[in-house]
């Protein structure tokens, strides 16, 4: 069990050892679980996402950093950026998630996991700086409750529809990378709100060979909804308080039931103590994985401390391990 002084009204370790965190289950499925998830896949891989590529805004680390705009189901045209190889054609391709602050820049997922790849950082709908959108709140504690009183409208499920639309515009905008073309399948990689979102979404797309899910959020919503936190799911345990209905809609929402379905070889780092995104939740994740896993334990998440540099370093070299083995050539 982690420790480490804070003031928190709460124990973000929430009194869990490792080898506890190690045996928490996912919650059963819904009846018709892959019936919905499967039929908004379909529907999102119907849009014509139209990729428009902008200028360049900056090159390091061996690519060119472009704005991108494409369309979303919905209609909903969002933003992000595309990295590109700096020289030559690109031989990987990555979709690249963010967090619940939403995406302001590409920020520290450049450098990518592999050289000679190119990769696109959507902004999901309502959040970061290209992806905001009218009526949807930008702030997470709202945002991550815009139409939960139903399944069908819930803004989770658009966001991981983002992410399926994402992985087509980069398709069309690096055609050497799209099916058939020869080059390895895509890769995933999503930290808290965009490790609940991979989740959720990785189940059911093909085109994705291994993701990297990082401390990621929504696993396990019965047990979150018992434990305080300071993220979001804080926001989703008041709203339950007062609407104990939303329990059902969680559970089409639930990464670690989504990972029972996940075959993909997967690495997920997941923390021991996090007082934004409750560690339970987040070892269910990787618990109920279906496929090839791999678990790199890191001992706090949302949290600056002592080592934070060298844990960050570390899963970046596991990382670059990970999808060398997996996708490489």
């Amino acid at each position: 069990m982690a420790s480490f002084a804070h003031d928190f009204p709460f124990d973000p370790a929430y009194g869990r050892t490792l080898d506890d965190l190690l045996h928490i289950p996912a919650p059963a499925a819904p009846d018709d679980f892959d019936a919905f998830w499967r039929g908004r896949y379909e529907e999102a891989r119907e849009v014509a996402t139209e990729p428009e590529l902008g200028p360049l805004e900056e090159e390091r680390d061996g690519v060119r950093m472009h704005g991108v705009t494409f369309t979303s189901v919905g209609g909903v045209r969002l933003g992000g950026w595309v990295a590109l190889p700096a020289e030559g054609s690109a031989e990987y391709g990555f979709v690249i998630g963010h967090g619940y602050g939403g995406r302001q820049e590409p920020g520290p997922d450049v450098p990518l996991p592999l050289p000679r790849a190119a990769a696109i950082l959507p902004c999901v709908r309502g959040m970061g700086a290209r992806g905001l959108h009218p009526g949807i709140p930008d702030v997470a504690d709202a945002h991550v409750l815009h139409g939960i009183e139903s399944r069908d409208t819930y803004v989770i499920g658009d966001c991981v529809a983002d992410l399926w639309c994402a992985a087509s515009a980069l398709h069309e905008l690096v055609p050497e990378l799209a099916p058939g073309a020869g080059a390895p399948l895509l890769g995933y990689l999503g930290e808290s709100f965009g490790g609940g979102l991979g989740a959720l979404a990785l189940p059911w797309d093909g085109r994705f060979g291994a993701a990297q899910l990082t401390v990621p959020t929504f696993g396990n919503h019965p047990l979150r909804l018992t434990l305080p936190c300071v993220g979001s799911g804080e926001a989703v345990r008041g709203h339950r308080r007062e609407h104990p209905g939303v329990t059902e809609v969680l559970r089409y929402f639930d990464a670690a039931t989504a990972a029972t379905r996940l075959e993909l070889p997967t690495l997920v780092a997941a923390a021991l103590f996090d007082p934004s995104v409750p560690p339970p939740g987040q070892f269910a994740v990787h618990n109920a994985l279906a496929g090839e896993r791999e678990l790199r334990v890191l001992s706090a998440g949302h949290f600056e401390h002592e080592g934070l540099a060298a844990e960050t370093e570390g899963l970046r070299a596991a990382r670059r391990d990970f999808f060398e083995a997996r996708l490489g050539r």
